[in-house]
This record gives structure tokens, C-alpha cells and sequence, in this order.
């Protein structure tokens, strides 16, 4: 047939996979059941990703006997624990770390202010009192990283202020 340019007609058969269907409009379908993060569809209960285009396949992990199972636990349980993909839980920032990050900042700049070389930072008595009496203070790294990582930002900020003084 393709020889003489007759082209069969197109195949009736459709796939039955719905291409417009987001996960959050099967967690709004659902319930709570299910949970959304990332773009993937997660069972709450179950912890496990399902596929979110074909609804067949959400009905039938709900119907099965581990789901029903692994439901019964996680309602006894009191802590509920949802899975978060990798990308999600690497894009919060929470407030020990920035509470960290502050911590350093003022411990170099104390250090610049009172004149103090930041080499003292690695003694063990000033670690053993860092990490006793200050809140993460057994987060401040050596005098090298301190050097390397958070003596520019102090610079800069320094500069910024002396720049805005000066006008």
C-alpha cells in the first residue's frame, strides 16, 4: 500500500493516559490521602510516589492490602511525616541555619572590631567556651574557613557602610 501512496487511516485507539492532569489536581481529587512536593504525587500513609496521569493506578494502591495496612499504623501514630522530594528539603532554608550563619557573621566581626586574629578562634579553650555558654557556638568553624568564607562578606558590608557615611 505505501508504495502506491495509499496511507492506512489512523488508529482509532487512544491511550488512555490524561496528558492535562497535574499532580495537585489528583491531591484535590483524593483528599488526604495523597500529597503533592516537588511535582510528584506521594501516598501519605504509604510514603511512596504514584503516577498522577493515570487515575487506575492511584485506585488501585488504594485499594490494595498494604496500603490499607501501612493506613491503619499511620493513623495510630501521632507524628505525621510526609515525604518531601530531595530538591524540596535542599531549598529550605530554616532558622538554625540562618541562625548560624548570623552567629558567624558576628563572632568575625567582634573578632575585627576588637582586633583579635582569628588564628585565636582555633584555641581549645575558646572552642571548649564557644560551644558551652553560645548559642551555635560550636558551629564557628576553624580560622581558615572563617577566613575564606565569611571575612569577605564582613568586608564588603564594612565597605557599604563607610561608602554611605562618606556621601
Amino acid at each position: 500500500m505505501e508504495r502506491f501512496g495509499v496511507k492506512s487511516a489512523p488508529s482509532r485507539n487512544r491511550s488512555k493516559t490524561a496528558l492535562y492532569v497535574t499532580p495537585q489536581d489528583r491531591v484535590t481529587e483524593f483528599g488526604s490521602e495523597l500529597h503533592e512536593d516537588g511535582g510528584k504525587l506521594f501516598c501519605t500513609s504509604c510514603n511512596v510516589v504514584l503516577n498522577h496521569v493515570r487515575k487506575s493506578a492511584i485506585n488501585d494502591h488504594l485499594k490494595s492490602k498494604t496500603h490499607t495496612k501501612r493506613k491503619a499504623e499511620f493513623e495510630e501514630q501521632n507524628v505525621r511525616k510526609k515525604q518531601r522530594t530531595l530538591t524540596a528539603s535542599l531549598q529550605c532554608n530554616s532558622t538554625a541555619q540562618t541562625e548560624k550563619t548570623s552567629v558567624i557573621q558576628d563572632f568575625v566581626k567582634m573578632c575585627l572590631e576588637a582586633n583579635i586574629p582569628l588564628e585565636k578562634a582555633d584555641h581549645p579553650a575558646v572552642r571548649a567556651f564557644l560551644s558551652r555558654y553560645v548559642k551555635n557556638g560550636s558551629s564557628i568553624p576553624k580560622s581558615d574557613q572563617l577566613r575564606k568564607a565569611y571575612l569577605p562578606d564582613g568586608y564588603d558590608n564594612e565597605n557599604q557602610l563607610i561608602n554611605t557615611e562618606d556621601r
